[in-house]
């Protein structure tokens, strides 16, 4: 049996991570907590985040930052979860 959305965000738990809601906008945080009902995550640290793109940068980049505190998100309304890693020295 294949892993749900579940264990695959709870893996990821305590790591940085990027939640896009629509093609300009999303948030960026430590993933906190998973919870299946409601379905959603909760992130700390949370920053709210523009995403901008162009015909010569087609791959959408971070325009602005607004520091935010704790903050659930509904997966219904998430589009695309990316994981945050650290820069490689």
């Amino acid at each position: 049996m294949p892993p749900s959305i579940f264990h695959m965000l709870e893996r990821n738990v305590g790591k940085k991570i990027r939640v896009i809601l629509d093609p300009a906008y999303g948030f960026e945080g430590i993933l906190a907590a998973v919870t299946q009902e409601p379905s959603g995550i909760w992130l700390s640290d949370a920053e709210a985040v523009v995403l901008r793109s162009t015909m010569a940068q087609p791959i959408p980049q971070v325009a602005s930052r607004e520091d935010r505190s704790e903050l659930f998100l509904n997966l219904n309304s998430v589009q695309r979860i990316e994981i945050i890693h650290a820069p490689r020295r």
